[in-house]
C-alpha cells in the first residue's frame, strides 16, 4: 500500500487567521505539474502580514490505478484550502472539491513566490466571497449576505 509523507516545517510565525495553499510542483518553486501526475505539494500558510512554508506533502501513486490515485492524493492535501497545479480533471476537481479544497489552475508554470504575493494582496484588499468563507469573514455586500441565506 502507498503512502504518503507530508514534511512539517516549523516556522517562527503566527499565521492562525490564514489560508493553507497547496502547489503542485516539479522542482519547489514553481506551479508546475498536473494534479495527478504531481510528486510533490509544496504547502504555505497565507495570511493578510505575509506568508510561510507550512511542509511538504509527498505522493507516489505510480503503483496505484484509476481513482485510487486521485482519493490518496486528495486526503494526503487534507487541511489544505486552496490547491493551485497546471491541470486538473474534471472528476479529480470533484473530488477535490467534495473535499473543500478549492482547485485552482494556472495557465502556464508560474512562480509560487508571484501567486504568494498576490494571494497576500488580495488578502489585505477585498478578498472574493469564497475566500471569505474560507476565512469565516462575514460579507458587507447586503446582496451576498441574502444569496447565503
Amino acid at each position: 500500500m502507498q503512502r504518503s509523507q507530508k514534511i512539517t516545517i516549523e516556522g517562527d510565525t503566527n499565521m492562525t487567521e490564514g489560508i493553507k495553499v497547496a502547489f503542485a510542483t516539479k522542482d519547489m518553486e514553481n506551479v508546475n505539474a498536473h494534479f495527478g501526475g504531481a510528486r510533490e505539494f509544496v504547502v504555505y500558510s497565507v495570511a493578510k502580514d505575509g506568508f510561510s512554508l507550512s511542509g511538504v506533502v509527498q505522493t507516489d501513486t505510480d503503483a496505484m490505478e484509476g481513482d485510487d490515485k486521485t482519493d490518496f492524493k486528495v486526503k494526503a492535501l487534507s487541511g489544505v484550502n486552496i490547491m493551485y497545479c497546471e491541470s486538473i480533471g474534471g472528476t479529480a476537481a470533484a473530488k477535490v472539491i467534495r473535499n473543500g479544497i478549492s482547485p485552482m489552475k494556472v495557465q502556464e508554470s508560474r512562480p509560487i513566490a508571484d501567486v504568494l504575493g498576490e494571494l497576500v494582496d488580495m488578502l489585505n484588499g477585498n478578498p472574493p466571497p469564497w475566500i471569505r468563507k474560507i476565512l469565516h469573514i462575514a460579507s458587507d455586500d447586503a446582496r451576498l449576505v441574502r444569496w447565503a441565506e
